[in-house]
């Protein structure tokens, strides 16, 4: 639940910011009659996120075990490569969301009504899109329903309780920092979400290895347990894993959390301006010729 909290959480505020901008930046400019499309474009999003953890749940329903187990293993693998892009597209542009939004919404107007519904279609249904795929892979990974749901829920929830607390102008915290630390959760989160779609992978055969395990620890961390049950929905661990499914744990933990701390690229001073060649010196007037002594 707090692994699915967490996503529900991070995604959520990063639509609530960018509804919220996108709102007080038109109330602000006495552009209230601009609203009804911004919330059309939200509600679409909405809508389509759910259509689509809906065509996801039904599709997979259909299918044969090993057809299951790689479609869930597929999208698990896709749903951590968009969440890798999410974590790092807000680490570098979380200090100049309000301004880049501001330039699109400025486009918008221009444009006419459906632009504004598009803009705020866009930046809220990506998020969306995420948090559905995200969540499905959570429901197969743990093999529950309701809890991965109600976590994400939960996590939806305090997003637009902050979201409306940023409008209001009633909450302001670090934005740079709570993603970059957010950042760095998922980042574990989405480790066990790769080992995972890994495990599903080979028990479609598609992969190879499922029975050779590089350790077992079921009996110090049964998998029924409650410390058992509070690392699986968290960080996806599983007491018995295959040497595949630790191999990709590492290859995605080691370098993405490497990258993700890595300092900023200082930026490079601005070349000294060549200084100007000093003006070549006026010639010397020649020197009057001296009058003759008189005698």
């Amino acid at each position: 639940m707090f692994a699915n909290y967490l996503i529900g959480l991070r995604e959520g505020l990063e639509a609530s910011l960018v509804v919220g901008i996108l709102v007080a930046y038109l109330v602000k400019s006495g552009r209230r009659d601009r609203l009804p499309p911004i919330w059309a474009g939200v509600l679409t999003a909405v809508a389509l996120s759910l259509a689509f953890g809906a065509v996801l749940t039904f599709t997979s329903s259909r299918m044969s075990f090993e057809a299951q187990e790689a479609f869930g293993g597929t999208l698990s693998i896709v749903a951590v490569c968009f969440v890798t892009w999410m974590i790092f597209w807000m680490r570098r542009t979380a200090r100049t969301l309000k301004s880049e939004l501001h330039g699109r919404l400025n486009a918008a107007l221009a444009m006419g009504t459906m632009a504004l519904v598009l803009t705020a279609f866009i930046a809220v249904g990506r998020e969306g899109l995420e948090t559905a795929l995200f969540i499905w892979t959570a429901v197969q990974a743990t093999g529950q329903s309701t809890d991965p749901v109600i976590g994400a829920g939960l996590g939806l929830a305090t997003a637009v309780l902050l979201g409306y607390l940023f409008y209001r102008g009633a909450l302001k915290i670090n934005l740079a920092k709570f993603f970059t630390w957010t950042g760095a959760a998922l980042v574990v989160v989405a480790a066990g979400v790769f080992s995972y779609g890994v495990h599903d992978l080979q028990e479609a055969g598609v992969l190879p290895g499922l029975n050779s395990i590089a350790f077992d620890v079921s009996d110090a961390v049964p998998p029924s347990s409650w410390y058992g049950t509070l690392l699986k929905g968290t960080v996806n661990f599983s007491p018995a894993s295959s040497w595949f499914e630790v191999t990709a744990w590492l290859a995605y933990m080691l370098p993405v959390m490497t990258v993700f701390f890595l300092p900023g690229r200082p930026k490079s001073p601005a070349p000294a301006a060549p200084a100007a060649p000093a003006a070549p010196a006026a010639p010397a007037a020649p020197a009057a010729p001296a009058a003759p002594a008189e005698r």
